[in-house]
């Protein structure tokens, strides 16, 4: 695919994605005044969340191997169409259990544009060029993230639009992204007649990460850390997992190969995903209750001050991505992102509800900066290192893993900042002669207290939110030792690995175009328009494989000199950007 064939086709994809993870911060403004309106309880107020992030979590493995057997468009198509019909159905909610039912279907079609997203950019893209296009993506997730509140507030308080536009008002777009992909995204179909789903498998998946991430949103909340709901729940879980290792090693098409997530870089950069979303996820989701409760902004200003944190993702995504494709090395980004992303949840780990908006900020664009770094680079050098027909697998495993730590990280942050908060409001309140302990922390709705209790609460919460970033920091340097760890590679030019290259060792340069791969054949040779040039060929049935994006085997490609030496050599100059 040409540059413009590509934008083109992207455009519709990052369309979808954008709404899709606009959708999940949207309501987080307005879910307040959702609830009330619904007449719904605190348990519910949670649902709301839990069931979209359980099911986007738990079937982000299971759309990753569907896109490994399947036509992957078709497969972003559908999960458009669940995605919208799950919004309409939350709009006109009656009551909160359709509500909750709704958003878990939402979240059904969320986790495959996530996840699918990914892995179509990796079928039109070659790893050396992904990079750039990688920044768009970074772009997108860091706008979502932040205009989302600030779209929801938006909506709450404006009288003739009311609460169910924070539904509705993705419709069209998601609408104009189906007809634009149709449109013009154009891959080669995998056909295979020996398909076997591992249904058993992908439903112990489901099972068993569902009964875990129920158990971290409700522990220390509904019932205590030790207590047989806690044994229940994480023995339970633990063993439906163990059962679906036990099934995925005997499955002849398993939903999780094994194989793909042991190798070492695979395996590392789960690792690094897993400490970076219960970091970036864990600590990021507090910002605005911090500006809001603890600074006393309302949810519009809260979202205006989470802007330095999308300039650094939006930055540092974009500058990041070009610097890969230019130099084909990646995991300098990847170190340097996780150290970035450390530094700046130690800045945000001293403050306070008196410390400097502009040191706040500051702190805020180094996260944004890490984030952006190291993020979608960490799914890149797992695509990098296996070939074509694993790529849905990997890059699920990787989102998935991402999605799981951020979970996890809400919940126990969420749960440390309430245990500070209760503690410094009942220090507060007893300084203030007032008995009772921390009772007042049970309400978020500052404005109704008393002007001496208001600061108290007011206090707690901005002093509280440092010591959940400490946490969060801590957490981060995990993510560092990953990332060292890692395999270096070269970004390969090539769609597909090399046949008999090294999964791990993958390199760049025209080098690594030769061949196919075990699982399907790549075409080689200069794709113009998606057509081959006269006098080249290819290898294996294009049906199986994909377009050629790149140089050719012999000879220059079209932006600059190529590689002549043999597979895992030096990778392509510079001129390859």
């Amino acid at each position: 695919m040409s540059q413009r064939q590509t934008l083109e086709a992207l455009s519709g994809l990052l369309l979808s994605l954008f709404v899709a993870m606009l959708s999940a911060t949207v309501v987080s403004t307005a879910l307040p005044q959702i609830i009330g309106s619904l007449h719904g309880t605190q348990s519910q107020y949670t649902w709301v969340v839990t069931a979209t992030l359980l099911l986007s979590t738990a079937t982000t493995p299971i759309w990753g191997k569907l896109a490994d057997l399947y036509d992957k468009k078709l497969l972003v198509q559908v999960a458009i169409v669940i995605f919208t019909v799950g919004s309409l159905i939350s709009g006109f909610s009656q009551n909160t259990g359709e509500l909750i039912a709704a958003r878990a279907f939402q979240g059904l079609g969320m986790g495959g544009l996530q996840t699918l997203a990914q892995i179509v950019m990796a079928a039109m893209i070659s790893p050396r060029d992904r990079g750039r296009y990688f920044g768009y993506l970074g772009a997108v997730m860091a706008v979502a993230t932040v205009g989302g509140p600030l779209l929801g507030g938006l909506i709450v308080d404006t009288s003739w639009l009311g609460w169910r536009w924070c539904f509705f008002i993705g419709v069209p777009f998601t609408v104009v992204s189906f007809f634009l992909l149709q449109k013009t995204l154009h891959l080669p179909v995998l056909r295979r007649d020996d398909v076997k789903i591992d249904y058993l498998g992908a439903t112990l998946i489901a099972a068993g990460v569902s009964t875990l991430l129920i158990w971290v949103t409700f522990v220390d909340d509904s019932f205590a850390w030790l207590s047989w709901q806690t044994a229940a729940m994480v023995l339970g879980g633990l063993a439906i997992l163990a059962l679906a290792v036990f099934v995925e090693t005997r499955a002849a098409e398993p939903v999780v190969p094994l194989k793909v997530i042991a190798r070492r870089n695979t395996a590392l950069s789960i690792v690094a995903s897993l400490a970076v979303g219960m970091a970036m996820f864990g600590g990021a989701v507090f910002l605005g209750q911090y500006f809001q409760i603890g600074r006393g902004y309302s949810p519009t200003h809260a979202g205006l001050l989470t802007i330095p944190m999308m300039a650094g993702v939006l930055l540092s995504s974009t500058v990041a991505g070009r610097l890969a494709t230019r130099t084909g090395r990646i995991k300098r980004f990847i170190v340097a992102g996780t150290i970035v992303l450390t530094a700046g949840f130690a800045l945000l780990s001293t403050i306070d509800h008196g410390t400097s908006l502009y040191f706040v900020g500051v702190a805020m664009f180094l996260v944004g900066v890490g984030v952006g770094m190291s993020m979608q680079n960490l799914v890149l050098v797992v695509q990098n290192s296996v070939p074509l027909g694993e790529v849905g697998a990997a890059s699920a495993s990787v989102t998935f893993f991402r999605s799981l730590g951020g979970t996890i990280g809400v919940s126990v942050l969420g749960a440390v900042l309430a245990n500070q908060v209760s503690t410094k409001i009942a220090e507060g309140l007893a300084r203030l002669g007032i008995k009772g302990g921390g009772a007042g922390s049970g309400s978020l709705d500052v404005k109704s207290l008393p002007g001496p209790v208001r600061e108290v609460v007011r206090a707690a919460y901005g002093d509280a939110t440092g010591h959940i970033f400490l946490i969060s920091a801590f957490i981060a340097v995990v993510g560092i030792v990953a990332a060292l760890a890692l395999k270096s590679v070269v970004l390969r030019d090539s769609l597909d690995l090399a046949e008999g290259a090294p999964s791990d060792a993958a390199s760049g340069g025209a080098g690594a175009l030769a061949g196919a791969s075990a699982s399907g054949s790549s075409a080689v040779g200069t794709s113009v328009a998606g057509s081959p040039v006269p006098g080249s060929s290819a290898t294996g049935p294009l049906a199986t494989g994909s377009p050629a994006a790149g140089p050719s085997v012999a000879g220059p490609s079209a932006a600059g000199p190529s590689s002549t030496g043999p597979i895992g050599g030096p990778p392509a100059a510079s001129g390859t950007d």
